[in-house]
């Protein structure tokens, strides 16, 4: 019989009992002592503070990483909605033009810093863009299949540098759309050190000068979308005054009264009245309405915004909230304002049938307590006879004028214009006159056919004499001037 195990059994249970035996007072020390010295927990003790150093530090590297991203970096945001955004892109694709080609914007600055090497380093490094977007335009003039393709920065994160400035651009699209453009919500993001911050009104105040470069000599046209003006479609060439022909005198006081009106600003203010002007023009079709809109607007270096009080879905908050939002030095235009409030019908399956304006909140808009100021508004319509009283009241119509058939002073200088140089003598131009007054049709043809018969007959003086007769047959009487109470009339 072996009785060596049991002895060995008999002495380690003896040794475990005298290291569990406590003193009386050292009970803490001496777990403390026993828990250490067991390998088993010191290791996983040792796991779990290098866990918490680890999450320690982690923590201490973000605190730090974002106070010095707070104190050395500053960033700028542009979201969709302001007017500096599509600016900022416009820039955006003409700087990165300009670096593929070697070219310089003429505000940008110029890489002559002095700084050693280190400004010589980063006068030689252009960060590539890795995230484009194409840009295609079509030239309205040259061959049908003509298109010119350009490279823009796209939505990610990409790296300019302005000068001897990096920029971190940050061009993000969100999921959500913005329902009144059918558009996604966009926002860019700018970043750079804040001992550079400078760079960022640099940027914008060039941003600005290109945008007003590519609108020099040109008139941009708004319309509504949703609760917003928005651009549409490409801006026009300004149309210039000289090119409508209306009756004498008639242009020059429109003019001398806008103008009048623009340096009264403090003139109103002074006197408690509201700062906003209306004028109304009526008359046939034809007679140059519109176009006398658009070549004030040129001449005055305003844009236009067409407003149509019969558009589908609008509604007397909207078009309220549209008048008070006008883009600043605009002209509101609201054509053929006597068929807004025709034809009404009744509801259909969606809804409604038509525009939800109503007349009282027409009224509002032009001129109540919550319209805008500071406004100029012109009104346009065929049949001024149809017009409610209160619509053209003084106070929202401040200024009518009648554009009527061309007389003999518009088709004389109508003439002029077309065939000025065919026929210099003047010889033809009688021959035409004279046609007219035989057909007895001085004041009753529109500015419009006889641009149109002109047209036809470029440079041929005499086919335009023969086709006069023709165009005047089936023309129908227009009602003349119309007086409306209490309104300047020209």
């Amino acid at each position: 019989m072996d009785t060596t195990e049991p002895f060995a059994s008999q002495h380690g249970r003896h040794q475990l009992a005298q290291q569990m035996k406590v003193e009386p007072g050292d009970g803490l020390s001496s777990y403390v002592s026993q828990l250490t010295g067991n390998p088993f927990f010191s290791a996983g003790f040792g796991l779990a503070a290098l866990a918490a150093a680890a999450r320690i530090g982690q923590k201490g590297i973000q605190h730090g990483a974002s106070l010095i991203r707070r104190r050395m970096l500053v960033d700028l945001e542009v979201t969709h909605h302001d007017d500096a955004y599509p600016m900022l892109l416009n820039w955006m694709t003409a700087f990165h033009r300009a670096q593929h080609t070697g070219a310089q914007l003429s505000k940008s600055p110029k890489n002559t810093a002095s700084g050693g090497v280190l400004s010589s380093l980063i006068q030689r490094f252009n960060p590539r863009l890795h995230h484009l977007q194409v840009h295609t335009v079509l030239p309205k003039d040259g061959p049908s299949h003509a298109a010119h393709f350009s490279f823009v920065p796209g939505h990610g994160r990409q790296i300019l540098r302005y000068g001897t400035s990096f920029i971190l651009v940050d061009r993000q699209r969100e999921k959500t759309l913005n329902i009144a453009k059918g558009e996604p919500f966009e926002t860019i993001s700018l970043t750079t050190l804040y001992s550079q911050r400078e760079v960022f009104e640099q940027i914008f105040t060039e941003a600005h000068q290109l945008y007003q470069q590519m609108h020099e000599g040109k008139t941009v046209i708004y319309t509504s979308m949703g609760p917003q003006w928005h651009q549409f479609g490409e801006a026009k060439r300004k149309r210039p005054l000289e090119s409508v022909v209306l009756e004498r005198g008639v242009k020059e006081r429109i003019v001398q009264d806008v103008q009048a009106f623009l340096e009264a600003r403090t003139w109103y203010l002074d006197r408690g009245i509201p700062y906003r002007r209306g004028y109304l023009l009526y008359g046939p079709p034809g007679t140059g309405k519109s176009s006398f809109i658009q070549a004030l607007a040129g001449h005055l270096d305003f844009d236009i915004a067409i407003l149509n009080v019969s558009e589908r879905g609008l509604t007397d908050d909207r078009l309220n909230h549209l008048l008070t939002k006008v883009p600043r030095r605009t002209i509101v235009l609201l054509e053929d304002i006597d068929v807004a409030f025709m034809n009404r019908k009744a509801p259909g399956s969606d809804g409604y049938s038509g525009a939800t304006v109503t007349f009282s909140g027409l009224l509002n808009a032009l001129d109540g307590v919550a319209s805008a100021e500071e406004r100029i508004i012109f009104l346009t319509t065929n049949h001024v006879e149809r017009l409610d009283e209160a619509l053209i009241r003084p106070g929202r119509v401040d200024m009518t004028v009648r554009l009527g058939e061309a007389t003999e002073y518009q088709i004389d200088l109508l003439w002029d214009r077309f065939y000025a140089e065919v026929d210099s003598s003047g010889e033809a131009k009688k021959r035409f006159m004279a046609r007219v007054k035989e057909l007895g049709q001085s004041n009753s043809l529109s500015t419009a056919a006889l641009q149109g018969l002109f047209l036809y007959n470029k440079d041929d003086a005499d086919g335009a004499i023969k086709m006069l007769e023709g165009l005047t047959a089936g023309q129908d009487s227009q009602p003349g001037h119309v007086d409306i109470k209490g309104h300047v009339d020209v």
